[in-house]
């Protein structure tokens, strides 16, 4: 276990206009589950991009198994027995679940045949292990978010690779999911594969690192034994500052009914006839935080988008906005009528990643911001500058390319195109997901702010503490159906995951 495996010294990385690796030192040992942690934009995930062959042009030295090593692209990282789970998914949507898993490595009959029947053979066997219920000729399109995580990591684990990164692979999957992963973890490991592992939940890293390395603003902080560090003292490694108080007081007084639906249903997409969302019946009141919890393929998300007009597929039922009878048909109509959505997938349905961080955030305003035909680029600029600063965005200018930010600073800038649209019912779907603690903080004052200013907000997080440290009242799903609404007062994890699993 005190074997060596990986040495990165003295790594520098430079993007225009800013230095995001500042001669970062990083050593793992042979089978270890070694976590690194640090604040969105500190590195991380740059550095395991050099580490993985993602980024070819940086200054200092990788040392594999005690000998230099240097990295054209992915595939000589892979045949050195690297691979990477990105916290942005990184599969072909139009392909199906077993090409996206051996995809560069598909098994052949011979030339340019390929082998389909084996591959589809071996693709059930990796899906079973993971214990996901996807066929393997699906398309991935076709998967919800956590399932498209799972094959994501299927795919890595199928590469047989002796070092294993994990760029947050929890964040779109539930408890139970999450479990289910850090037993395979566990089965690797005893396999003798060594585990790079970046998270942003505590508990995780508590409970399953052995060392924990921290990085803060592109440079290294140190490493430390798991059982020499407490929760506290992480945090003030990765932020600089203590964070005492991550969850704020709500102290917000709900008013009346804005948002009531009655026996509300989603038809399903793909399947006629058939419903992904049915009976769904409650109230959303003005100033309200209404929390909603499920499992994978509760509906969670389907409701939300459908609420939004944005959902591929018709519903049904009674919707009231103000007491009027109202249908939505378009994510238009809804800005128009005062919904903000903040989505699961930021990548896909958040960002318009080839564009600035400043024009990303007024995507959704243009329309106010126009002069005759043209943009008001001051009132514009105005604008942007007023989110980047109030929501702490790390960019160097408005101007910088959003897709070079982390994930974290992504998830603000999509949260200020909301903000910016003076919302009265915003609907934030895993609002931080992928995000560290000083900007989840941040993030749970700001919904906090937008409560107490009688902005209606709709919760769906898979993170249950956040949820009950929050939500006025919480609704939970399961299979499509509305299973129980429980007050803050009398929440608790235990009733939550009952409700989720069938219980009524």
């Amino acid at each position: 276990m005190n074997e060596i495996i990986l040495e990165m010294k003295g790594i520098i990385k430079e993007f225009p206009g800013v230095r995001a690796l500042n001669g970062v030192n990083f050593t793992v040992r042979k089978g270890e589950f070694h976590s690194l942690v640090g604040e969105n934009g500190a590195g991380k995930s740059t550095l395991m991009k050099i580490l993985s062959g993602v980024y070819t042009d940086y200054e200092g030295g990788i040392f594999l198994r005690g000998k230099k090593a240097s990295f054209r692209g992915i595939r000589e990282a892979e045949d050195a027995g690297i691979a990477i789970i990105h916290q942005e998914l990184n599969l072909i949507y139009e392909l199906s679940v077993m090409e996206n898993i051996y995809l560069g490595s598909l098994p052949r009959l011979w030339g340019p045949l390929i082998d389909y029947r084996t591959m589809e053979a071996d693709a059930r066997e990796l899906l079973k292990r993971f214990n996901l219920d996807a066929s393997p000729r699906e398309p991935i399109r076709n998967l919800s978010v956590g399932k498209q995580q799972m094959v994501e990591i299927a795919k890595a684990v199928a590469k047989k690779a002796d070092i294993l990164i994990f760029d947050e692979p929890t964040s779109a999957l539930t408890e139970e999911e999450a479990e289910f992963l850090f037993k395979i973890i566990e089965s690797l490991r005893k396999e003798g594969v060594t585990i790079i592992y970046i998270s942003h939940r505590m508990e995780e890293l508590f409970r399953y690192s052995e060392r924990i390395t921290v990085l803060r603003d592109g440079s290294s902080v140190g490493t430390w034994d798991r059982k020499d560090l407490d929760r506290d003292t992480l945090v003030k490694h990765m932020v600089g500052r203590p964070i005492t108080d991550v969850y704020p007081k709500i102290d917000n007084r709900p008013g009346e009914t804005v948002l009531k639906l009655e026996n509300y249903y989603v038809h399903h997409p793909l399947r006629p006839g058939e419903r992904i969302v049915d009976g769904v019946n409650f109230e959303l009141r003005k100033g309200e935080i209404l929390g909603i919890a499920g499992l994978m393929g509760s509906g969670r998300s389907e409701l939300a988008e459908s609420l939004f007009g944005a959902f591929p597929a018709d519903s049904g039922g009674d919707v009231y906005l103000g007491g009027k009878k109202v249908h939505i048909h378009s994510p238009q109509e809804a800005i128009r009528r005062g919904f903000g959505l903040v989505t699961e997938d930021r990548k896909r349905f958040g960002l318009i990643p080839a564009l600035s961080v400043g024009k990303n955030m007024t995507l959704s305003i243009l329309r106010r911001l126009r002069k005759f035909f043209l943009i008001d680029e001051k009132e514009e600029g105005s604008v942007v500058d007023r989110y980047i600063h109030s929501l702490r965005i790390k960019t160097p200018s408005p101007q910088f390319i959003v897709n070079n930010l982390s994930g974290g600073n992504q998830q603000k800038v999509i949260l200020g195109k909301w903000l910016a649209t003076e919302p009265s019912i915003l609907i934030l779907d895993e609002p931080t997901r992928g995000i560290d603690i000083g900007a989840k903080s941040e993030i749970y004052h700001i919904i906090k702010e937008l409560s107490e200013s009688r902005v209606s907000i709709i919760m769906i997080s898979s993170e249950l503490p956040e949820v009950l440290r929050l939500a006025n009242r919480i609704l939970v799903m399961c299979k499509g159906h509305l299973q129980g609404i429980i007050p803050a007062e009398g929440a608790t994890q235990e009733k939550i995951m009952y409700y989720a699993t069938g219980g009524t």
